[in-house]
């Protein structure tokens, strides 16, 4: 016998618009299927919960799209993640919010708008004057390849040095790509860890923030007065999965 899985064309945050043109990711969708008994297992796989990798891999298992999964932007990691959830147990989704519980439809959720006039078609590359010192630096959005190096060099430090967690000095190096026109690692590393002011990298990371592609993922409660972010665990797929990961 013969069966086929449904499939959906998933909409990306960044449109497509910072991948190279020979990038399968630069037509701004990506090809997903409905989730079977076999990506439950994924999400109840203790081996995978316990590392860190139980989304990566339930993603992998559902993306029909011929990409590399290592050039996935992470803003649009979370288009795929709510696009997962959908597709697997329906867009309503009760979660529990200062002892109150709230039911949102993810079907509802938007991705954010992006200013495309920041944006150079098919390069992910950004100009941001630091205000205080005025230095100019040159950035990008962050993949997914670049996440994993981020935990791999930070699991390298703590093996020398277990009370060491820079973890906000170490995503700003792989983040950062140049400094004042120098593209030298070294440069980089040194601006950051001797240079870079707090003031500066706290206005550098809400630039960051504002203009990066990603999904709206917060909502207004009823009759609440301030937005508040939707959480996100092994749950937000599966309740009786827990939430441990």
């Amino acid at each position: 016998m013969e069966f086929k899985l449904p499939t959906e064309t998933i909409e990306l945050p960044s449109k497509g618009l910072l991948y190279s043109e020979d990038n399968p990711l630069s037509s701004g969708t990506i090809e997903m299927k409905y989730m079977t008994a076999k990506e439950e297992d994924i999400l109840t796989n203790q081996s995978y919960i316990q590392n860190g990798t139980v989304f990566d891999k339930l993603f992998k298992s559902l993306i029909v799209s011929d990409i590399n999964y290592n050039d996935l932007l992470l803003g649009d990691k979370n288009a795929i993640l709510v696009a997962a959830r959908i597709l697997g147990y329906g867009a309503e989704y009760k979660f529990i919010h200062n002892g109150d519980e709230h039911t949102v439809d993810l079907s509802q959720i938007d991705n954010k708008p992006i200013n495309e006039s920041l944006f150079t078609k098919g390069q992910n590359r950004f100009d941001f004057t630091l205000p205080s010192t005025q230095i100019k630096i040159e950035f990008k959005i962050l993949t997914h390849q670049d996440e994993v190096n981020i935990r791999q060099e930070l699991k390298g430090i703590q093996r020398i040095n277990k009370d060491s967690n820079p973890e906000l000095t170490t995503r700003l190096k792989h983040t950062i790509i140049s400094v004042n026109g120098s593209e030298d690692k070294k440069d980089i590393r040194e601006f950051i860890d001797n240079y870079l002011l707090a003031r500066d990298a706290k206005a550098f990371r809400d630039y960051v923030k504002q203009i990066q592609p990603d999904v709206d993922l917060s909502f207004f409660p009823p009759e609440g007065k301030n937005r508040i972010n939707i959480p996100i665990g092994l749950n937000f797929f599966w309740p009786e999965a827990g939430d441990d990961i």
